[in-house]
């Protein structure tokens, strides 16, 4: 009897419990696993390649450790008139990212890379996002970060939370890219792998 082949694990290289929460809605059991990648900007470097860039470190940086599986990785990068809003760290820096944002357009490129390590084949995408903020005046922006204390957002807010209320339109394929990790991409390239989804 020929013994059936094991599927591979899954392990999603990042810490982060945004994305850790949007692979839940695919998938019950993965692993977590921390990429430890240095996150510098190269000199004039795009934001969409940014992204890109550090999805397929992740990606690469986990993969060492895991030889017979399939590894995502993942990031995301924020555009405001082609200048890259870091994740703000602090409530001042995200006051004064919504307040640069103010009736504008941001636009988010979320990257995503599967590595699989039995064959060492990389399959990557890039979402592009664009969100029209409302005109946001100073006491709106200051009540916001106060109670959602988005600190650790790409922009400054949680789209899926009271962050949405800050918003006109967002323009996307994929609701989930802009949360952080884009899930109709990444069930296409599972399924690809062999993974059954749904």
């Amino acid at each position: 009897m020929i013994p059936t082949r094991q599927p591979p694990r899954i392990v999603l290289g990042s810490t982060s419990r945004y994305r850790a929460e949007l692979l839940r809605r695919l998938l019950a059991d993965f692993d977590q696993a921390a990429p430890g990648t240095d996150e510098t900007p190269l000199p004039d470097e795009a934001p969409a390649a940014r992204a890109l860039r550090l999805a397929i470190a992740k990606a690469a940086a986990v993969a060492r450790d895991y030889p017979d599986a399939l590894v995502i990785g993942s990031d995301q990068v924020a555009e405001l008139d082609g200048l890259i809003l870091d994740k703000p760290g602090t409530a001042e820096r995200a006051r004064a990212q919504l307040a640069a944002g103010s009736g504008r357009e941001v636009h988010f490129h979320t990257a995503l890379c599967l590595l699989d390590t039995r064959d060492g084949r990389r399959h990557t995408h890039v979402d592009h996002t664009r969100v029209r903020f409302r005109a946001l005046d100073a006491a709106e922006i200051a009540r916001y970060v106060e109670r959602e204390q988005p600190l650790d957002c790409a922009g400054s807010f949680k789209c899926e939370g009271l962050g949405i209320s800050l918003f006109e339109a967002i323009d996307n394929s994929d609701p989930s890219a802009l949360i952080g990790l884009p899930l109709i991409a990444l069930a296409r390239l599972l399924r690809e792998a062999g993974i059954a989804l749904p």
